[in-house]
């Protein structure tokens, strides 16, 4: 469904979209990068309001948000396009498809509302594909959500301009963002984009107090040097906040990079253990089964305090705690 822009400006004959930070100068006729915004008569149009290509009731550790109502379920919802090109991405095939050529189901913010409602979820996300491109379509949700009590979540790379962050922030509750890496380097040649945006939006909503949660896909060869895993833990111990929880995940080979080898065990686990010794007090390990990597301890005095399994639950002794019944430290979580 197409629906005019909320953020761009005219400047001759062109139209510039500021929704995400490649500022795409946009032409009668053609679309953005991202190819769901499109130039119609000088005016900008999303082309994707409404238009979900996936959607599922799932649990919310599954986006991952491991300190945001653990045990919850939410409501996903994506659609199509994206404004990163990365050579790994698990989704492809709807974040690299264009909507001409995609079969989607017209949902409706209060459809969606009403959907969440009836399956009994605390909170509404969109991910599966990046949900800054779907800028519109988002806010209007966002804004029932909140009317309806329930709390909504970005799945994100975190490359949208300020003027869409003070949109969406005042109805923003949550968000999952993936930091690839440290260096233009990185995102360049793997993502055909750039870091510092993604540090700054970081900052930025974190400043903000939305509730942020980290991850970092380590892929071999690429992001999994100690100089690149020590900068992003600098990065998160010491200008975003060790409250932070940071989410280590294990790279499997697809899309055009089905030729790298998966993550080594020891890589995420020395990762971790980088992380928790630079004083971050929530470092998880995800994408491995079989360890205790998404398992939630006591900062302080190490207790188990939140055990998962799989996307599951099981022992949870901060259910309607934010303390160690232990030692009494303060956790840092919603719920």
């Amino acid at each position: 469904m197409k629906k005019e822009a909320l953020l761009y400006e005219k400047i001759d004959h062109k139209t510039r979209c500021k929704v995400c930070q490649r500022l795409c100068y946009i032409e009668p006729g053609n679309r953005g990068y991202c190819l769901t915004r499109e130039n119609i008569d000088g005016k900008i149009y999303s082309l994707i309001y409404g238009s979900a290509s996936s959607w599922a009731v799932d649990p919310v550790e599954k986006k991952p948000l491991f300190h945001f109502y653990p045990g919850s379920l939410v409501y996903s919802l994506g659609t199509v396009g994206c404004n990163f090109r990365c050579k790994h991405c698990q989704n492809w095939t709807i974040s690299q498809a264009i909507i001409d050529s995609i079969e989607t189901r017209e949902i409706m913010p209060e459809e969606a509302i009403e959907i969440a409602k009836e399956y009994n979820c605390k909170s509404i996300a969109w991910t599966y594909n990046e949900p800054t491109i779907w800028l519109e379509y988002t806010l209007d949700c966002a804004k029932l959500a909140r009317k309806n009590n329930l709390k909504s979540i970005y799945v994100t790379n975190g490359y949208m301009t300020l003027e869409t962050l003070e949109l969406i922030a005042p109805n923003l509750d949550a968000a999952n963002i993936d930091l690839k890496g440290m260096s233009d380097k990185f995102y360049r040649h793997l993502c055909n984009a750039r870091v510092d945006p993604v540090l700054e939006n970081i900052l930025w909503m974190y400043d903000q107090d939305i509730h942020l949660e980290i991850t970092n896909l380590i892929i071999p060869g690429y992001n999994d040097s100690e100089e690149s895993l020590r900068d992003l833990i600098k990065f998160m111990s010491e200008e975003v906040g060790n409250e932070v929880p940071l989410h280590f995940t294990r790279f499997m080979p697809h899309y055009k990079m089905s030729d790298v080898s998966p993550t080594p065990l020891e890589t995420l686990l020395k990762a971790q253990k980088m992380a928790i010794e630079a004083g971050m007090k929530y470092v998880y390990v995800g994408n491995v089964p079989g360890i205790d990597g998404e398992n939630t301890y006591c900062w302080q005095c190490g207790e188990l305090l939140l055990e998962r399994n799989g996307f599951g639950i099981g022992v949870n002794k901060l259910e309607t705690l934010k303390e160690c019944f232990k030692c009494g430290a303060k956790i840092d979580i919603v719920n």
